[in-house]
């Protein structure tokens, strides 16, 4: 009876699995791809170059020669990616779904190591929908430049992969956003330099809501975003240290526009950031009061506007150009220390033109692009940069595509 028994569950487990199977769809999907860049200087990037964001300030030696006015160039297979869609079964009423993505970019000067870039689970009812896991932050969103270089038009254009819980409510044309998010691997400037302690210790998600408007051509809408960060938790004055209580709450908003139809492709996007260096754009924080007994710190974030516009047109052979502006705003308060990214740039402009050989399953494309940045010191009392001086970098990008 024992033994009976045994089969019996063995062949209910074997049956179950086989028909819980059925239910289940998967589909992969990945790219092959090689990059090839040069630029003209060096630059404030990551990923040993593949993330470019604008070039370096110049720095001069002994002889007064520019320090930073050497050019580089390299050639990379990281970005080649594998990733899986899957469609399950039922669950509440709702349709579920899940993907998971990766590539080889590794993190920070670790390259050719597995990177997870999304990974989340999603269950979407007839017009209610939820998301679950790591994919790109609503700040990213639905309308993003159609460009070769691997920034994706950081730093004007807000670029991140968070960990979140989203919900989505269509209503005819109209579809509203609401979202909660934590970091993984797009961090936080502060104290410490890069790091997830900030919001980590903050007990506070990032949070979003944005409203959009659809058409099959049309993509239209607007975000507002609210990040909450602990800057420090702790202080060391002489020998003494004490326990302080520090935030730093800002709020940043942005609206979009993308035009997809008749072989053309036109989008554009505004921010007005403040303390956004965790989606790669510049700014932060600066302090605005010191309590010389504890060491205890006051902030006011750094608020910056960045726009851009890009415009492809054809099918086969596209060409396309792409424009970015950034605008450093300064602070509420005055400012001591600042924390952040590009502190001490006062605006940054940037201008691309491509041409990419699409094909069924393949791509190719050349792409030439001027930036500049303004770079000055600190007016303390609104925290502007004052006095400066452009320095201006060129880059040319190759690649070619395998997509499956």
């Amino acid at each position: 009876m024992k033994r009976l028994f045994v089969y019996a569950f063995a062949l209910l487990f074997i049956f179950g699995a086989d028909a819980q199977e059925k239910k289940i769809s998967y589909k992969f999907y990945g790219q092959v791809r090689n990059d090839l860049f040069y630029n003209s200087r060096s630059n404030e990037e990551s990923v040993d170059g593949i993330f470019y964001m604008y070039p370096k300030d110049r720095v001069y030696d002994e002889l007064g020669k520019d320090l930073n006015a050497t050019a580089n160039s390299n050639f990379y297979s990281v970005y080649s990616r594998l990733g899986a869609d899957v469609a399950g079964p039922e669950l509440w009423g709702a349709k579920t779904s899940a993907k998971i993505e990766a590539d080889f970019r590794g993190t920070g000067t670790t390259l050719s190591v597995v990177r997870l870039r999304h990974a989340y689970i999603n269950l979407a009812w007839e017009k209610n929908s939820l998301l679950i896991g790591q994919t790109w932050s609503p700040l990213y969103g639905d309308v993003a430049p159609q460009i070769l270089n691997l920034n994706m038009g950081a730093p004007f254009q807000p670029f991140s992969r968070a960990p979140q819980v989203r919900f989505q409510r269509n209503e005819g044309k109209m579809r509203f956003t609401a979202a909660l998010l934590w970091q993984s691997q797009y961090l936080s400037q502060g104290p410490a330099g890069k790091s997830n302690i900030y919001i980590k210790n903050s007990c506070i998600p990032e949070m979003f809501v944005g409203l959009d408007y659809k058409t099959p051509a049309w993509l239209v809408g607007a975000g507002v975003d609210m990040i909450s960060l602990v800057p420090r938790t702790q202080t060391n004055v002489g020998e003494k240290v004490y326990k302080v209580d520090e935030r730093i709450t800002s709020l940043s908003y942005e609206v979009h526009l993308k035009y997809n139809a008749n072989k053309w492709y036109v989008a554009a996007k505004s921010t007005l950031g403040s303390n956004l260096t965790h989606v790669s754009m510049l700014g932060g924080y600066g302090v605005t009061n010191v309590d010389n007994a504890t060491g205890e710190q006051k902030y006011t974030p750094i608020r910056n506007s960045a726009s851009w516009i890009n415009v492809v047109y054809g099918k086969t052979w596209r060409p396309g150009l792409f424009f970015g502006y950034m605008k450093n705003l300064g602070t509420s308060k005055d400012v001591s220390t600042l924390y952040g990214i590009g502190t001490n740039v006062d605006r940054i402009m940037s201008g691309t033109a491509e041409l990419t050989y699409n094909l069924p399953n393949w791509k190719f494309g050349c792409e030439y692009n001027y930036t500049s940045a303004w770079y000055g010191k600190l007016n303390h009392s609104n925290g502007k940069i004052i006095d400066t001086h452009s320095v201006g970098n060129n880059r040319v990008v190759l690649t070619g595509m395998f997509m499956f």
